[in-house]
């Protein structure tokens, strides 16, 4: 039975590095849901790759047509963002496996809606420190650095990423990205095992 693999981590955790090697990897074949946003692209992303940037008029249009799988909105600075996937015909689990990028809620609704033996969450920590390091290098980098949100979004993490909220959502595995080489060979193998395991069935 194929699975839907999501990483799931704080701001600035290296998940989307991670993301980007696990997709380089032929050996796992893994397929991509592209997820949609409404907040503005960043100078290093590009529409239809990280996400779909929307505007919020086709936001409530899909919401209205039930072709959303999971939302959830964030109230930034700079006003309210959402995120969320389509069911717009990217998901086949009787063919493929899947690799997202998600938070423990999106974790929680795309579980509920394909079935909880075809979800498989990856969840990656990283000291707070060095998360904040990680993610003032990163943010120096736009054309116009939003420290005030990216301040905001660091203490949101402390409190949506709690240890109650993480042993509600039943992460029991974690994932150390000291080294980022090292966490991803160990997710690597895991995916494997995942994948093997089922084939010889």
């Amino acid at each position: 039975m194929p699975k839907i693999f999501i990483i799931i981590g704080k701001s600035a955790s290296g998940k989307d590095t991670i993301y980007k090697k696990l997709l380089e990897n032929r050996d796992l074949n893994l397929k991509t849901v592209v997820m949609y946003t409404t907040r503005p692209i960043r100078v290093s992303e590009t529409d239809g790759v990280e996400y779909h940037f929307v505007d919020e008029k086709k936001f409530e249009e899909l919401k209205k047509q039930n072709k959303i799988i999971e939302h959830r909105s964030y109230n930034t600075v700079h006003g309210i963002w959402h995120y969320f996937t389509v069911n717009d015909g990217q998901i086949d689990l009787d063919k493929y496996d899947y690799l997202m990028l998600g938070t423990l809620q999106s974790y929680g609704q795309i579980r509920d809606y394909f079935g909880h033996d075809k979800v498989i969450p990856i969840y990656i920590e990283v000291e707070d420190g060095i998360r904040l390091m990680r993610a003032l290098l990163r943010e120096q980098k736009q054309e116009e650095p939003k420290y005030a949100e990216m301040c905001r979004r660091f203490l949101a993490d402390c409190e949506d990423f709690s240890e109650e909220n993480i042993a509600a959502y039943g992460i029991k595995k974690r994932y150390q990205n000291i080294y980022i080489d090292e966490c991803h060979r160990e997710i690597t193998a895991d995916i494997k095992y995942y994948i093997v395991s089922r084939d010889n069935i």
